[in-house]
């Protein structure tokens, strides 16, 4: 369990990510709904969970990421993605906590 203070905790809530922009080395851009960007490496998510994340290691079909509105994160064509409230702690560098 993490420890931190009240103020620096990200409770679970979603946080959109509202625009993407891919870069080299599975490194992305994202820009949140509250106005944070990131740029953050997604290598440990593919290696990790591999699976639907294996088309992830091309550079092609990696820049083909989107963002899906109606989930409020970032999406590729195989239905890959990522909770968004994950992206946003590691983002923002606080945990998530649920209330």
């Amino acid at each position: 369990m993490w420890l931190a203070e009240r103020d620096e905790l990200v409770t679970m809530f979603q946080r959109d990510v509202v625009e993407v922009k891919p870069l080299r080395n599975r490194r992305l851009v994202l820009t949140f709904c509250d106005g944070l960007v990131a740029t953050l490496c997604l290598d440990d998510i593919v290696y990790h969970y591999k699976g639907v994340f294996l088309p992830l290691l091309d550079a092609a079909y990696f820049n083909q990421v989107a963002i899906n509105r109606d989930l409020g994160t970032i999406v590729w064509p195989n239905g890959a993605d990522v909770c968004p409230d994950m992206l946003y702690a590691v983002a923002s560098g606080k945990p998530i906590v649920c209330e």
